[in-house]
């Protein structure tokens, strides 16, 4: 059965993040634990080879810790990128799908949120660790809905670079059919949820959702608290986007919104501002040097991203590889 945490939100308490947490970090975890050091993200990757494949095979034993936040908001953490639910009368609303093998975990997690049925979904974007459990949850009775770049990216084979990995196209069951553009508002258990199209940033087809009663914001993969992000440049990201959309999530935040991101543990506003201007100082220091004409072996070896790699580095996007996703944009 799953862990049930109960949180206050308008404090500052914040859930820790595990290695399980973010289901990348368990192969790179386990590495240190063993060896003392960390691996660059090509090593981790050649180490397990098909890294999707051992995601999932990690996922099939990952615990789900439910946190509930205000009203009728939760989150579930441990099943890839962090999942929202809204319970009510209406029925249960989740924000991304997580990964296929904790399927009995997180059927747990919701069934002790309550007995309503499953009847929507809504997809931030296209990654496998929020859409895998699409085509289960669909099979529940959730209507899918995401932003017309996720519809396509799933609805053919689709190659991220970064990770050396090609994604088949998703089954039909897997599919978004409630499509949106730019805006979308949703009415659900008396809560106003607002979406809303970032422009290319993480992907090509990020949104946000924000709970308007709860003052709940889930960010998707435009936040990642307390870790370097990865940025999908395959699919249209890019790190002036991100730095856009960081802005965004700022500005539509108070000091009493409770953030969800896409992973790390559950956030605040000023969480968000140190991830911004974390964004926008190794960002211009990388191009600092890429303008001079130092290549990427040379700025990587000037540590521009020093001044936060205690902090922000010691997961699988480790500095090196975050320099290199920066490099790639500017």
């Amino acid at each position: 059965m799953p862990t049930i945490t109960t949180k206050d939100g308008t404090t500052n308490q914040h859930v820790g993040l595990t290695r399980r947490g973010f289901c990348l970090c368990c192969i790179g975890g386990a590495t240190f634990a063993a060896t003392g050091a960390w691996l660059t993200p090509a090593e981790v990757f050649a180490a397990a080879g098909n890294i999707v494949d051992m995601i999932r095979g990690e996922a099939a034993n990952a615990q789900i810790k439910t946190h509930k936040l205000r009203k009728d908001v939760s989150m579930l953490e441990g099943s890839g990128g962090n999942i929202a639910v809204l319970t009510g009368s209406d029925g249960k609303l989740l924000i991304d799908a997580g990964i296929t093998a904790t399927r009995p975990r997180i059927e747990d997690a919701l069934t002790a949120l309550g007995k309503e049925p499953i009847v929507r979904l809504i997809n931030t974007h296209w990654h496998f660790d929020h859409t895998d459990g699409n085509e289960w949850l669909h099979g529940e009775g959730a209507a899918i809905m995401a932003h017309v770049n996720t519809l396509k990216h799933l609805s053919v084979a689709q190659r991220v670079n970064d990770w050396d990995f090609n994604f088949p196209a998703s089954p039909a069951g897997a599919l978004p059919t409630d499509l949106m553009n730019n805006e979308r508002t949703v009415k659900l258990n008396d809560e106003t949820i607002a979406l809303k199209h970032y422009d290319p940033a993480h992907t090509d087809g990020d949104i946000s959702v924000y709970f308007q009663e709860a003052d709940v914001l889930h960010t998707g993969d435009t936040f990642w608290n307390g870790i370097y992000p990865f940025i999908d440049y395959s699919t249209g990201g890019n790190i002036d986007g991100m730095i856009k959309a960081a802005d965004a999530n700022v500005a539509a935040t108070t000091n009493k919104t409770i953030v969800i991101p896409g992973h790390g543990p559950i956030g605040n506003k000023k969480q968000l501002i140190a991830y911004r201007d974390m964004l926008k100082a190794v960002r211009d220091n990388v191009a600092r040097l890429k303008k001079k004409g130092h290549s990427l072996d040379e700025i990587v070896a000037a540590k521009p991203s020093a001044k936060f790699d205690a902090k922000w580095g010691k997961f699988v996007i480790d500095p090196r590889f975050f320099t290199q996703l920066v490099y790639e944009g500017v």
